[in-house]
């Protein structure tokens, strides 16, 4: 008997942290700001004599909502735009660490490719769909690649910032006692970069969607990008609402699992660092 109880008691503390959440007074500070939004949104644009064919209200956005999912192909256009997008996200993460870390162990390299990296930086992203365009062709390799750009760049900053802060005195200590390089990096600088490469990736969970979205714009004949541009061009409105919110619950999705995954990998860290996001 005692031990039944011992294994339901992990099982329970999840669910009582889940509805203590759901009870707390931010969360219902929250869901009463959206009351009012919704609200607003639905009686604010009448009251005020706004047409409807510019902001509809959410009822008919919801009517909208509904209308593509049973007859439209609402729920296949998000899901190419979420796998495009989660996909640009976890290579250009990958790709941003990595030179990141390269770059942070090695001055020279630094020194020589950052003004390249800088330029690429600097030139706008948008710019680059039609070239991606014309050299692969209308198909998710364009919207991939812009994806991959966006995200990149903030990653690798900041990791290469948090590799760069480490002090001196810890890498001349470990390497008295004979540390080679890489137990230098696996022991003292991928550690310390971790709370700078999680704060890159929440940069980057919300920026991928715009690069997925730029390239669905340009070149794009499937995703929610080509149904807002479709949407627009048959000055259908509440299909552009519906296609911004369904955006903004992918970003928002993607934010969350970062969130997540950072509470597990930096539980060592005390709740606010955390969570202060």
């Amino acid at each position: 008997m005692s031990s039944s109880r011992a294994e339901a008691a992990p099982e329970a503390a999840p669910v009582s942290r889940i509805l203590s959440v759901l009870g707390s007074p931010q969360v219902g500070g929250s869901l009463l700001v959206l009351l009012v939004i919704l609200a607003a949104w639905e009686w604010g644009p009448g009251a005020l004599g706004i047409p409807a064919f510019i902001v509809p209200p959410v009822s008919e956005v919801w009517s909208e909502t509904v209308f593509q999912t049973v007859h439209g192909d609402l729920l296949r256009q998000t899901l190419d735009t979420t796998l495009l997008v989660v996909a640009g996200f976890l290579l250009g993460s990958a790709l941003g660490a990595a030179i990141g870390y390269v770059l942070g162990m090695s001055r020279t390299a630094e020194v020589v490719l950052s003004p390249y990296l800088l330029a690429l930086q600097i030139a706008p992203k948008v710019a680059f769909a039609p070239l991606f365009v014309l050299w692969f062709g209308y198909n998710f390799v364009p919207k991939l690649l812009v994806a991959v750009l966006i995200v990149f760049f903030p990653v690798l900053i900041n990791v290469l910032g948090a590799v760069r802060a480490v002090e001196q005195a810890q890498i001349d200590l470990a390497r008295s006692f004979k540390a080679s390089r890489m137990q230098i990096f696996w022991k003292i600088e991928f550690p310390a970069s971790m709370p700078a490469l999680f704060a890159g990736l929440r940069i980057g969970a919300t920026l991928a969607v715009i690069g997925v979205v730029v390239g669905e714009f340009v070149g794009g004949n499937t995703g929610l990008g080509y149904l807002l541009t479709f949407a627009q061009g048959q000055a259908n409105t509440p299909a552009v609402f519906v296609a911004i919110i369904m955006l903004t619950l992918i970003g928002i999705a993607l934010y969350l699992a970062v969130v997540w995954a950072e509470g597990r990998v930096l539980h060592y860290q005390t709740r606010r660092a955390v969570q202060g996001g």
